[in-house]
């Protein structure tokens, strides 16, 4: 799945290297003693290796329950202030070998606001990515948003940086100020030339990632490890089972989980739905995902258009569609400032047909550069060198992304398919299709074994899931959520019809929100599926 800049699908805009790939396309107490649960691993049919896999998950996790996590006042440069505590979780990196090297999993929570009567336990978060961090979760509480205010009275908000990603043994595939140096070249190849280029850039990222990461570490970015690794932070948390939210990515790695320790889930709710069936991850999923891009950069520009009287951008879409390809155009020529080229607005422009609240944003940007002034979009769209902190975590979103996609699963190695399903689709779906193949195209040379993905499916004493999904969602379309509900029965499917952010159950839509808090304080569910009228369409 395409990265964005923020982290939360989170991302961030980088580069591989090369012109268009988009870094960035988004964890108190329970019982005293460790339940049998931890003991027993939940899957046991299929290789040697996932049977190790397994029982060292047990292993971990058992040991996980013993030691707890030493909570303490968050590190200053964490930027997370009391009550907020932080704390460690200790994985094997290899759960074949449990007693073998380890890594520590930045965690950290705000506990709940209700009275202790209230307290169901922990919530834990996943953002998506792969790479994004989960730590800012706790801040929803802290900074009062009100579409949480009732689930955090019963649970504690608790946030983690999956392995490989920020605190958590942070990994990296190339030098950070070059990662997000511009401006880039069009990721749309005018010649033969330029799309050989891009291989070779592709590859030296790939290899780079194996240099600066190690084998040992590189091989064991997975889902499924991260599954692994949440359960964990369960068995740490000292919680019995598990309740998660998880948004974007963080739907795929509560499926795998889900899959892997049925028995261990309480309540799950998962929120734009990555489509879980093997044949999809991960090649096609990026597929799928340029032709959604497509019909929502479409709706946003018949948004702008709307409100021409506003932007003067244009008023029909095909007039927008124009003065976009201007810009590009005379971008590729003489990049903005010497800065922003196509590549770094594909990177900033992207982020409309991610998310509603930045329609308005992105068009009042442009209309300001239409009008002569530069200021606005060169300070949204050009890398920012100075920002040494922030160009770390961008390169190391995206070598998580990358280690993650390109290990959990089997891609093309031949660069004729690359080049014909691209070509064709970049005829009808222009926006996004080449920017996503060169992001992607490093899993074609992958320099780790990779692996087959987890056959996603209900297993004994999963709960009911609650599924929630707009139809017109970018990053991850619709029918990612239809499958999901298939493979877990008894789970329910919100379905907010007509709306396409990426990211529902933190907007306000009385309908979904109702149903979320219900569903997470009573386990309450509708007898059938749900479908709501889209949350308010943004104005100027």
């Amino acid at each position: 799945m395409r990265r964005t800049r923020q982290t939360g699908r989170g991302r961030r805009r980088a580069v591989v290297g090369s012109a268009g790939a988009a870094a960035a396309a988004a964890l108190i107490a329970g019982a005293v003693t460790a339940p049998t649960a931890h003991a027993a691993p939940q899957h046991h049919r299929g290789t040697s290796t996932h049977n190790r896999e397994a029982r060292g998950a047990a292993i971990a996790a058992a040991r996980a329950w013993k030691h707890g996590i030493d909570w303490k006042a968050c590190p200053a440069e964490w930027g997370l202030a009391k009550p907020i505590q932080c704390g460690w979780v200790t994985v094997p990196i290899d759960y074949a070998h449990p007693y073998g090297k380890k890594i520590k999993l930045a965690v950290d929570r705000v506990g709940n606001t209700g009275g202790k009567g209230e307290r169901q336990g922990s919530l834990v978060y996943n953002p998506g990515g792969p790479g994004g961090s989960g730590l800012y979760f706790p801040t929803r509480v802290t900074q009062k948003r009100a579409v949480y205010k009732n689930m955090a009275r019963a649970y504690d908000f608790v946030g983690f940086d999956p392995r490989g990603v920020g605190h958590s043994a942070p990994i990296s595939c190339m030098d950070p100020q070059e990662f997000v140096k511009g401006p880039k070249a069009d990721p749309v190849p005018d010649t033969e030339a330029d799309k050989l280029a891009q291989r070779k850039l592709a590859k030296e990222y790939a290899d780079g990632c194996l240099e600066r990461t190690g084998a040992r570490m590189l091989r064991q970015m997975t889902t499924p490890n991260t599954a692994r690794d949440l359960d964990v932070i369960r068995a740490a948390l000292h919680e019995k089972k598990l309740n998660y939210l998880g948004v974007s990515y963080g739907t795929y790695l509560g499926a795998v989980y889900g899959t892997l320790f049925p028995g261990h889930v309480r309540r799950m709710i998962v929120d734009s739905v990555v489509n879980p069936a093997k044949r999809n991850i991960w090649y096609q999923a990026n597929l799928n995902q340029d032709i959604a891009f497509q019909r929502r950069w479409n709706d946003w520009l018949d948004w702008v258009a709307k409100y021409d009287g506003t932007y003067h951008l244009g008023n029909t879409r095909a007039k927008v569609q124009q003065r976009w390809e201007a810009l590009r155009a005379a971008a590729k020529k003489s990049p903005i400032q010497g800065k922003v080229g196509p590549a770094e607005l594909i990177g900033y422009f992207q982020y409309a047909p991610y998310y509603d609240s930045m329609w308005a944003p992105v068009a009042r940007t442009w209309s300001k550069y239409a009008a002569g002034d530069t200021k606005a979009l060169v300070d949204a769209a050009a890398p920012d060198m100075s920002d040494t902190a922030g160009n770390v975590s961008a390169e190391n979103g995206n070598a998580v992304y990358t280690a993650v996609e390109c290990t959990d699963a089997k891609w093309p190695t031949s660069w004729k398919k690359w080049d014909k399903d691209n070509t064709r689709l970049n005829e009808k779906y222009p926006f996004m299709t080449w920017d996503n193949a060169w992001m992607n195209l490093p899993c074609a040379t992958w320099p780790v074994k990779q692996r087959t993905p987890v056959a996603v499916k209900t297993g004994r004493g999963l709960p009911p899931v609650l599924i929630v999904q707009s139809t017109r969602d970018a990053a991850t379309p619709y029918q990612g959520a239809v499958e999901l509900h298939k493979r877990f029965k008894g789970s329910r499917l919100i379905t907010e019809k007509g709306a396409g952010s990426h990211g529902v159950t933190g907007l306000t839509n009385p309908c979904i929100n109702d149903r979320v808090d219900a569903y997470l304080l009573t386990g309450k569910l509708d007898s059938s599926d749900v479908t709501c009228a889209p949350h308010a369409t943004p104005t100027p």
